[in-house]
């Protein structure tokens, strides 16, 4: 990749030879690429809850819970530090250290015999990935042209559905079969992550951001309450999607009686419906960037709405019409908006921060929404009273979105 501005990317260069692709474009793959990996090892436990109880002698539903939230606890520990880490030192610097840790973390698992040694090298793989994030959404918003920000993220965050889909699909097809075992799996993830290493080695900028404010943003009060209102939608949209990415084929199993070949075929196409959603809607928003704020909040209406037939519908169609209805309006369609718009009032210098910031919000939901699933599944019998808990999550933090933008008087 390459410093340049946004006139100097998208302005055409002459023809020396064989055309390349733009450094853009380059870095645009690389990012959902490292999505993928990131996200194969996150989903690749989800579908094999049994397996793993049956392997650490009859786990609970509250420690299978955990084993999610350790992930997480590392990674959304690690989204402020890194932001400040490569805002005054660089991505290279720290994101190639970071997938490191995060291959070493799965060879920890890899070894484990004990829940708590699983839950360290989780840990240990999410403080390595946590390092990703702001890098991801800092690039696609310094060095992406701006009529291409809202569908690059999207385009990059496209990732996070390939790599749940793959996670799913493997263990179920591969671990829940008794092909190969879930150690296998984890040890696959860590060859990703080693790979990864090497791709972000050629490609990351050796620079560092300038510091100053971004073209049209707004300062002071103004953007600080922007951040705040994007945080708090941020918390409660990751609520009910890692509440849903952790405990949906269980529950579809366990509680709805669905057979395991449509649990992790429903599972799936939650993530893969996002790649359309994110696609379409990120178009949208590059044309018509005024209508931002109303298409995010309708498209968190959507989702609360979508979560009724893939919860309580009656039968295997209904269910995965509601999965593949959540999918396509769901986290994964309105994460790039809100990135793109909080990254349009954002200085450069200090975007990295101010996106592990943000994450760090979002992220302390995945901390939260599994475990607290697990502990109302084990006191209720039911995987209900959590989907309702979520629901309301989400509301709650759509209307304060919408009235911490109306106090700083947000357009």
């Amino acid at each position: 990749m390459t410093t340049a501005s946004h006139s100097e990317e998208a302005a055409p260069r002459p023809q020396t030879g064989r055309r390349r692709m733009p450094s853009w474009k380059r870095a645009v793959l690389m990012l959902a690429c490292g999505w993928v990996v990131i996200w194969v090892a996150r989903m690749m436990f989800t579908p094999i809850y049994p397996e793993l109880s049956a392997f650490f002698g009859g786990a609970t539903s509250t420690e299978l819970g955990g084993v999610s939230s350790w992930y997480f606890l590392g990674y959304a520990l690690m989204q402020i530090p890194s932001g400040l880490l490569v805002d005054r030192f660089g991505m290279r610097r720290v994101v190639i250290p970071g997938f490191a840790l995060f291959a070493f973390g799965t060879a920890v698992m890899v070894a484990a015999r004990s829940l708590p040694v699983l839950y360290l090298g989780n840990a240990l793989a999410g403080v390595g990935s946590g390092t990703f994030y702001g890098i991801a959404y800092t690039i696609t918003n310094t060095r992406v042209p701006a009529a291409r920000k809202s569908l690059a993220t999207a385009i990059v965050n496209s990732g996070t559905a390939v790599g749940s889909g793959l996670g799913i699909a493997a263990a179920s097809s591969l671990v829940g079969a008794g092909i190969a075992t879930w150690q296998a799996l984890a040890g696959a993830t860590g060859v990703l992550a080693l790979a990864m290493v090497a791709v972000f080695a050629h490609e990351l900028p050796k620079d560092r951001l300038r510091s100053g404010r971004a073209a049209g943003a707004p300062a002071g009060t103004t953007a600080s309450v922007s951040l705040v209102a994007a945080c708090v939608l941020y918390f409660a949209t990751l609520y009910l999607y890692y509440l849903i990415s952790a405990w949906l084929p269980d529950f579809l199993q366990a509680e709805r009686a669905f057979d395991a070949g449509f649990a992790g075929t429903a599972s799936t196409a939650v993530f893969l419906a996002g790649i359309p959603g994110a696609l379409a809607f990120g178009r949208l928003v590059d044309r018509h960037p005024q209508r931002q704020i109303a298409l995010i909040v309708a498209l968190e209406a959507a989702a609360a709405l979508a979560l009724v037939p893939l919860v309580f519908g009656p039968n295997e169609a209904v269910v995965a019409l509601g999965a593949v209805a959540y999918g396509f309006v769901g986290k994964l369609a309105v994460e790039p908006l809100i990135i793109s718009w909080l990254g349009a009032r954002t200085a450069p210098g200090r975007m990295t921060t101010t996106f592990g910031i943000f994450n760090f919000c979002g992220m302390s939901a995945s901390v939260c929404a599994p475990l607290a699933t697990g502990i109302l599944a084990d006191a209720t019998g039911s995987d209900i009273p959590g989907f309702l808990v979520a629901l309301a999550v989400l509301a709650l933090g759509t209307v304060a979105f919408l009235a911490i933008l109306a106090t700083g008087r947000e357009r």
